[in-house]
This record gives C-alpha cells, sequence and structure tokens, in this order.
C-alpha cells in the first residue's frame, strides 16, 4: 500500500474541511446563503443613502463615493468574517481532533478560504450589478496593487485570528470581547470616509488603528482621486508579522493542550 505524502493528506484534509465549511455556512435552515450575499448590498445601501442625506461635497470629491464604501466594506467584512470565524474555529471542531490527520490550525485555515471563496463571489455580484447600474468606476486604478493589499489584509487577518482562536479555546471571553469592539472597528476604520478628509488631529488619532493603512492602501489605488500617502508599510509589516509569529508560537506550544481541552 502507498502511503500518501504529508502535503497530499494537508489538501485533502483542507478539501474536505472546506466542503464541510461551506455546508454549514449557506445551510437553508440558517438562511446562510441570502445574508452572505445580501448583507454586503444592504450596508452599502443604506449608509451610502445616510452619507448622501447629510454630506453637500458628494459629488465634488474627486471618487465615486459608492464604489468608495462598497471597496470599503468588501474589505473590511473580509478581515472581520476570517477574524470571527477563525476565534471559534479550534472549539467548534473539537470532534475533529480524534483523527489525527486533522490539526486545529486546519480548521482554521478552511474557514479562511471558506471567506476568500464567498468574498470573491460577493466581489464578482458587486461589479455585475455596478456595471448594470452605469457605474464608470468599478475598476481599479491599479488593480495588482489592490490585489497585494487584499492579500496582505488576508495574512494579517490570520494572524490576530490564530491568536484570537488560541486565546479563546481557553478564555471564552476572548470571543466576546471581540464581538464587542467589532461595531468600533467599523467606524474607526476609514471605511466611510478617507482619512485625508479629516482634521489632522482625527488622523493622528486613526491612523494608529493598523486597519485604517489597509482600507487607506486598497481605497488610494483603486479609486483615481485618492493616493496612499497616509499608509505605512513598515507600520503594517510589524502589525502582520508579529501576530503572525506570536500566534504560531502559541499555537505550536499549546497545541497538545487545544486537542485535549
Amino acid at each position: 500500500m502507498t502511503l500518501r505524502s504529508p502535503l497530499k493528506i494537508f489538501f485533502a484534509v483542507e478539501r474536505a474541511l472546506f466542503l464541510r465549511e461551506m455546508d454549514m455556512k449557506i445551510s437553508v435552515g440558517k438562511s446562510g446563503l441570502f445574508w452572505t450575499f445580501v448583507e454586503p448590498f444592504m450596508q452599502v445601501f443604506v449608509f451610502i443613502s445616510i452619507h448622501v442625506a447629510i454630506s453637500k461635497n458628494t459629488v465634488n470629491s474627486g471618487y465615486d463615493h459608492a464604489v468608495f464604501m462598497a471597496s470599503g466594506f468588501i474589505a473590511f467584512n473580509l478581515f472581520k468574517n476570517i477574524l470571527n470565524s477563525s476565534t471559534g474555529a479550534f472549539t467548534a471542531n473539537k470532534g475533529l481532533f480524534a483523527y489525527k490527520q486533522v490539526k486545529p490550525v486546519d480548521t482554521l485555515l478552511a474557514r479562511v478560504l471558506v471567506n476568500l471563496f464567498l468574498t470573491a463571489v460577493v466581489i464578482i455580484l458587486f461589479l455585475i450589478v455596478g456595471f448594470l447600474l452605469g457605474y464608470t468606476d468599478l475598476l481599479p486604478k491599479n488593480p495588482l496593487m489592490v490585489f497585494l493589499g487584499v492579500l496582505w489584509l488576508v495574512i494579517f487577518s490570520i494572524g490576530i485570528g490564530l491568536l484570537a482562536a488560541v486565546g479563546n479555546t481557553f478564555f471564552i471571553s476572548v470571543g466576546k470581547f471581540l464581538g464587542i469592539i467589532s461595531f468600533g472597528l467599523l467606524i474607526f476604520s476609514a471605511i466611510f470616509f478617507p482619512i485625508v478628509s479629516l482634521p489632522p488631529l482625527a488622523q493622528d488619532l486613526l491612523l494608529y488603528n493598523p486597519l485604517v493603512h489597509f482600507m487607506e492602501m486598497i481605497h488610494g489605488y483603486y479609486l483615481h482621486g485618492l493616493d496612499d500617502r497616509f499608509v505605512d508599510y513598515t507600520y503594517m509589516l510589524y502589525w502582520t508579522v508579529i501576530p503572525l509569529f506570536l500566534g504560531f508560537w502559541f499555537y505550536q506550544k499549546l497545541e497538545k493542550r487545544i486537542i485535549s481541552e
């Protein structure tokens, strides 16, 4: 009998976990399929309506506010969904750890892949709807840099998510705390407005939030009329490498306890 290589086992496990998570994510009973794709459209519609109602500068801002908010919400929801799903990845899949081929980190990566797949579908739907409605500023001015920005955001999200998953295994309050701060991150992550439109003091304060740099990078390379002048790539790198290192270090040290917890 031919033994499978560790890489083949890994891909087989990820495929099975991916299909399992997809089935749970879009199950008809939970209306998952409906809300996965409709929620982003509802968010953009509501906040665009509010913005138009209270702002007199929407037309002369130099960029399309609908595209600005759509791209921001998609990027933020990708981060939020990866973080939220990663936080409970270990505790929700305890029964699978009886199979020696399945490692706790495999369940986290499967959830990341599911969120990437669903986000890709949402992006395609947004582009189709946008073109049908006649939007002309839908395609990014620098597709490669936008792609790199999103990829970097995913890696950043995995690092934070892995730390949260390890912590939530031993302290259930970690997941509750992250749920509470999600709304604050939504408000203060430069999704509704570019940093350049704020006074200097507000700029300085918000730029401590690493998510702001990711949003500014994506918006700056996506939309004509905006740029990446406020993005600190070194700051982003620190916030990516350090959580990743700590997450994998804690995971390696605590893997046996995570499985038996």
